[in-house]
């Protein structure tokens, strides 16, 4: 994926080049707060073009008005989002099974066209997004369980930090009522999303579990399932794929090994999902589905599986491999 060109990022357009690049140098905290909103990097970037558009569409005169153009910007993204967020909710009620979060690689692990670890700065967003636990497989999916006012003002305040009298302004409430609303998200996400297991340990997990698939080993997976583990599949109705959860572990481990039978040239590599160890799925060289977990308790309680291949696009890209 590109990243598009600024509307009016050119020479003569009047504004000094620091107060430009100081404009143009707010895009990654954009596509930041964008994904964390949308959950998806495609619509992320939509959404900061939009508000970049908006702010060269203003004459200079207006431009010069805005005491703070990162406060500016901050808004009509956050506004663009909410928007966003009331049609995406209306689409993914008529999506075909089960939508989940565009899973993101490590940016180490991201390649641009330039030759891993030269050092280069990549253009494209996904390497500017920064993976914290704010991003992971998990939180995300908690996000999707709010409306897109209670996401957006949890974002906000409770991520990056910004005051309920900001985030008032953009989701159109009082201070007051933001504050409830993030307190109404703040429960939802107490509720039901997991303490962070840490990542050496989760790594060692998530290798055994690749270890046994490859093995074909259903005793094996069983006993790293927690009993009641769940797992979601995210084909889109693009591919095949289970369309609704595949719950317990031994009914899970009994589909992991039909479909290995099923693609034996499936090839398995441990690779950095959403800021946690994951697994990434290949064949011919072409990665099919992108698996982040949830453990508790040294036991694997949640697979997301996401296997739509629009989602897929950043693995794909630029010889990944």
């Amino acid at each position: 994926m590109s990243t598009p060109s600024l509307p009016g990022h050119q020479s003569g357009s009047g504004r000094s080049e620091p107060e430009l690049s100081a404009v143009v140098g707010e895009r990654r905290r954009l596509i930041n707060l964008a994904y964390r909103l949308l959950g998806s990097l495609a619509e992320a970037e939509d959404a900061v073009q939009e508000t970049y558009t908006r702010w060269y569409a203003m004459s200079r005169q207006q431009q010069k008005a805005i005491e703070s153009p990162g406060a500016w910007l901050t808004t009509v993204a956050g506004r663009v989002c909410l928007d966003m967020l009331g049609s995406a909710r209306v689409r993914r009620e008529r999506y075909v099974g089960t939508w989940i979060p565009e899973p993101l690689p490590d940016r180490t692990e991201w390649f641009t066209g330039q030759i891993c670890g030269s050092g280069a700065e990549s253009a494209d967003p996904a390497d500017r997004v920064t993976l914290d636990e704010s991003v992971n497989m998990a939180f995300l999916v908690v996000l999707e369980s709010m409306t897109p006012a209670e996401r957006v003002a949890f974002i906000l305040h409770d991520v990056f930090r910004y005051p309920f009298a900001e985030v008032a302004e953009i989701v159109g409430r009082t201070p007051a009522a933001c504050r409830q609303l993030a307190s109404s998200a703040r429960r939802r996400m107490r509720a039901t999303h997991a303490p962070a297991v840490a990542a050496a340990g989760q790594a060692g997990l998530v290798r055994d579990f690749k270890e046994a698939w490859e093995a074909r080993d259903i005793e094996a997976l069983v006993g790293l399932l927690d009993p009641d583990a769940t797992m979601i599949a995210d084909g889109g109705g693009l591919v095949g794929t289970v369309l609704h959860p595949v719950e317990g572990s031994e009914r899970i481990a009994e589909y992991l090994i039909h479909i290995a039978s099923r693609a034996p040239g499936l090839t398995l590599l441990e690779r950095t999902v959403n800021g946690r160890p994951g697994l990434v799925a290949q064949h011919t060289g072409v990665t099919v589905t992108v698996a982040a977990f949830s453990l508790a308790d040294d036991r694997i309680t949640r697979i997301w599986a996401v296997r739509n291949p629009e989602k897929l696009r950043p693995w794909n890209e630029n010889g990944r491999s």
